[in-house]
């Protein structure tokens, strides 16, 4: 009887990215993940508009190439920043400000951080994607983008995000937001939830940090 291996097995998250209509899984995107990840793969749907996928350690890295080829995005799990988690963008793509949001995904997405770290996304202030609730929220309000922080939804008791700044224009929205993913990121403590962070720092010394 040969001896047996046990397998390791890893985890990562995947994504479409979002466009007009929303973070839209079309069926060529499910058919190639169930082609890919074979039988012994696990799949869960997540809060973060994203699947995590877990796959055999020996096999990873050809899964995510393939899943790459077939235009989804590949992203860490775990105590990371999440893929912008965005709106359906109903305004259109100019006036719900498509480009800013995808170059804001790009920029703040898979660092590590003390505790997962959820960044939301309105098109306008109408908040169909209830950015409020995340930890880091941004709003787009015609010209210009209001950020807001501290939201939390996983609670009986939800607790909403207060407006942290407002009027930053395009330039300055990036910065600003990965100023707050490293402030988080050097000074909160393991495990400790961003919302717990900001009442620990306060909201005035981590706006002072950050502008």
């Amino acid at each position: 009887m040969g001896r047996l291996r046990e397998m390791g097995f890893v985890k990562f998250a995947v994504t479409p990215g979002f466009e007009v209509g929303g973070t839209l899984f079309k069926p060529e995107h499910l058919a190639a993940l169930g082609a890919t990840v074979g039988e012994n793969a696990k799949i869960e749907l997540t809060a973060f508009k994203q699947l995590y996928v877990e796959v055999d350690e020996a096999r990873a890295e050809e899964i995510k190439e393939k899943l790459k080829e077939a235009g989804l995005q590949i992203h860490p799990a775990g105590f990371v920043t999440k893929s912008l988690i965005a709106c359906n963008f109903c305004r259109g793509a100019e006036d719900a400000g498509l480009d800013v949001a995808r170059a804001l995904d790009e920029a703040i997405s898979g660092h590590e951080v003390p505790s997962p770290l959820k960044i939301g996304y309105a098109g306008c202030a109408l908040g169909t994607s209830e950015p409020l609730l995340k930890d880091i929220a941004i709003v787009k309000m015609r010209d210009t983008y209001d950020i807001y922080v501290g939201g939390d939804g996983k609670s009986l008791k939800p607790t909403l995000g207060v407006l942290f700044l407002s009027g930053l224009t395009e330039q300055q929205l990036v910065p600003v937001v990965r100023k707050l993913i490293e402030l988080f990121r050097q000074n909160g403590k393991k495990k400790e939830k961003f919302s717990r962070f900001l009442e620990r720092m306060t909201i005035e010394k981590v706006r002072e940090a950050v502008s």
